[in-house]
C-alpha cells in the first residue's frame, strides 16, 4: 500500500468493550483534506449488521446509509469553515448492543475565492424596515428547512447539471461587494441562460419548498434525503408543487430573473444541513449505485 493510500485508511480502536470476534472498524474520508465548500464522503467498513451507526464531522451530525457491504455518509464543509484540523467521530452499536467508536481528523484546506463587484438599484441593497423583516423571515425559514433531515436517501447515482449547455457555472464563494458594501459570500453557482430555458432536478428528490422570496425570487428547494438539499433560484416559473417526488433530469421550472437579479440566469445552490457547499462538488461525489 502506498503512502497516499495508507493516509486514507483510518483504523478503528475498540473503545467501548465489544467482542474480540468483531470485525475491525475501518473508516476513510474522501477527500482526506477537503477544501472549503467541499462535499466529503465518510466510508465505514466492519459494521455489518449494526443496530445503529452515527457520527459527526466538525460538530455536524453525519447521517449514514448502507452502501455496498458497509456504510457511507455525506459531510458538508462550509465555504467559510475554519482551515486546519477538524475532528470526526463514528459510533456503532452492534446487534448485541455493544458499542464501538472511531475518532480521527481531516485537514480543511483554504480555498481562494474571487472578489465580485456589483452595482444594483439602491432599493435592492439598502432595504427599508419592512423589506428587512421580510428578508430575515425568509432566511430563517430556509435555515429551518436545512435542519430537517429526511431519514432516507432519496438521490440515486450521479448528480447532473440543472440547465443545458457547456458552461460550468461560476461565482461560488465569491466575496461580493454590492454598491461598495461588503456582503455575504455568494453561496451558489450562476448558470447563464435565456429566460424560459428549462431547469431540471439535479437528482431524485422531494420538493420541500416552493416560494417567492425577496432575494432568491421564485425558488424550488429539493430534499434529496439525509440533510442534502439543492436549490434553484430566480426562476421565471415553477412547474412543480411541494411534496412531489421528482426524478433526476425532470423539469421543475424555467430560468428567469425574479428576485434580486441583474438578468436571466439560474442560481443553483447546495446545502448539507447548514453547510453551504459548492454544487459542482456534487457532480464528483464518489458514490455509485
Amino acid at each position: 500500500m502506498g503512502a497516499g493510500a495508507a493516509a486514507l485508511l483510518l483504523l478503528g480502536v475498540l473503545l467501548l468493550g465489544g467482542s474480540p470476534a468483531s470485525a475491525a472498524l475501518e473508516a476513510r474520508v474522501v477527500p482526506p483534506a477537503p477544501r472549503q465548500g467541499a462535499v466529503a464522503v465518510v466510508f465505514l467498513a466492519g459494521a455489518q449488521g449494526a443496530r445503529q451507526v452515527e457520527g459527526s464531522l466538525g460538530g455536524r451530525s453525519l447521517a449514514f446509509f448502507q452502501y455496498g457491504e458497509g456504510y457511507a455518509a455525506i459531510a458538508g464543509i462550509d465555504l467559510e469553515a475554519r482551515p486546519g484540523k477538524t475532528p470526526w467521530r463514528v459510533g456503532v452499536v452492534d446487534s448485541g448492543g455493544e458499542g464501538r467508536q472511531l475518532r480521527g481528523s481531516v485537514t480543511i484546506k483554504t480555498r481562494k475565492f474571487p472578489v465580485q463587484r456589483l452595482t444594483l438599484p439602491t432599493h435592492m441593497v439598502d432595504l427599508d424596515p419592512e423589506t428587512t423583516r421580510r428578508a430575515e423571515s425568509e432566511s430563517a425559514r430556509l435555515k429551518t428547512l436545512y435542519e430537517t433531515a429526511t431519514p432516507e436517501r432519496l438521490w440515486r447515482g450521479s448528480f447532473t447539471r440543472p440547465v443545458g449547455g457547456e458552461g460550468k457555472g461560476e461565482g461560488f464563494g465569491s466575496r461580493r461587494i454590492i454598491n461598495g458594501q461588503p456582503r455575504l459570500p455568494h453561496s451558489g453557482l450562476d448558470f447563464s441562460a435565456e429566460r424560459g430555458v428549462p431547469v431540471v432536478a439535479a437528482n431524485r428528490g422531494r420538493v420541500a419548498l416552493v416560494a417567492d422570496f425577496f432575494f432568491p425570487g421564485r425558488l424550488v428547494a429539493l430534499d434529496h434525503g439525509l440533510g442534502l438539499y439543492t436549490l434553484y433560484m430566480h426562476l421565471d416559473r415553477v412547474d412543480v408543487s411541494e411534496g412531489t417526488l421528482v426524478e433526476r433530469g425532470e423539469p421543475i421550472g424555467a430560468v428567469g430573473a425574479s428576485g434580486r437579479a441583474t438578468g436571466p440566469h439560474l442560481h443553483f445552490a447546495a446545502q448539507v444541513r447548514q453547510a453551504r457547499v459548492d454544487p459542482a462538488a456534487l457532480f464528483a461525489v464518489p458514490l455509485r449505485d
